[in-house]
């Protein structure tokens, strides 16, 4: 999943995750019914995760683009910052 895809599943996480809360809610409070509100709920749960969690090929519209081995030799490695020395007082005994 590139980056774009992550984004896109996590806006419809949110995007289903709340429409359902809503409509479990509604349905919940007309047919004065927790029990259904619950199972309306859960069904969304389970139909958001079948829809956000796998890998499907929408959400790798964008693909990273990676250095070929070879290519990757060529360029420099990121060096390590130097060391900044504290310039704290030596503690007396």
């Amino acid at each position: 999943m590139d980056w774009q895809g992550q984004k896109l599943a996590e806006q419809l996480m949110q995007i289903l995750l709340l429409a359902f809360a809503v409509i479990a809610f509604v349905t919940g409070y007309v047919l004065a019914s927790f029990q259904l509100m619950v199972l309306i709920y859960a069904g969304g749960v389970v139909f958001t995760s079948l829809v956000t969690i796998p890998n499907w090929p929408f959400f790798n519209r964008h693909p990273l683009k990676w250095l070929d081995p070879i290519e990757a030799e060529n360029h420099p490695k990121p060096q390590p910052a130097e060391k900044v020395t504290s310039k704290k007082k030596p503690v007396k005994k």
